[in-house]
């Protein structure tokens, strides 16, 4: 259960301003559609089971943190420093990563379908044969530097 909900989290981020500090917060599974959180800081933070559809997350910092089974369809990760975050299981459907830095991400089982990745930074990121690639290939079909181009 996450340390806060939606409401408290729109009101602490009205204040915060630009990169809003959230390193290390526990929101697991909070209802986070939609939301600006543009140039935060999310390392360490606990995100699991999020809902994060069409939410803008460009340039955040959500260094090694932990993004299991979250709903990220449409979401905005341009220039996002994703390093070893993990995305296991997530639905990362149409989600824009391109320029993100995803060194020793973890994608095993996450869905990027239609996902866009120009520009990424690909190295050591792990994933598995339940990973459905950006032109719906699977596993061991295609790797993550075939989309950075």
């Amino acid at each position: 259960m996450a340390e806060i909900n939606r409401q408290q989290l729109i009101m602490a981020l009205i204040p915060a301003g630009a990169n809003p500090r959230l390193a290390g917060v526990d929101l697991t599974a909070l209802d986070m559609r939609r939301l600006n959180l543009e140039g935060a800081i999310l390392r360490g933070a606990n995100m699991q089971a999020c809902n994060m559809q069409e939410a803008i997350l460009r340039s955040t910092n959500m260094t090694g943190a932990d993004v299991s089974l979250a709903q990220l369809p449409f979401a905005d990760l341009n220039a996002a420093n994703l390093t070893s975050t993990n995305f296991t299981s997530s639905n990362m459907q149409g989600v824009r990563l391109n320029g993100a830095n995803m060194t020793n991400a973890i994608l095993n089982g996450a869905n990027l379908q239609g996902a866009t990745m120009t520009g990424a930074v690909v190295i050591g990121v792990r994933f598995d044969e339940r990973t459905i690639w950006p032109d719906g290939r699977k596993g061991t079909q295609s790797n993550p530097t075939n989309y950075t181009r």
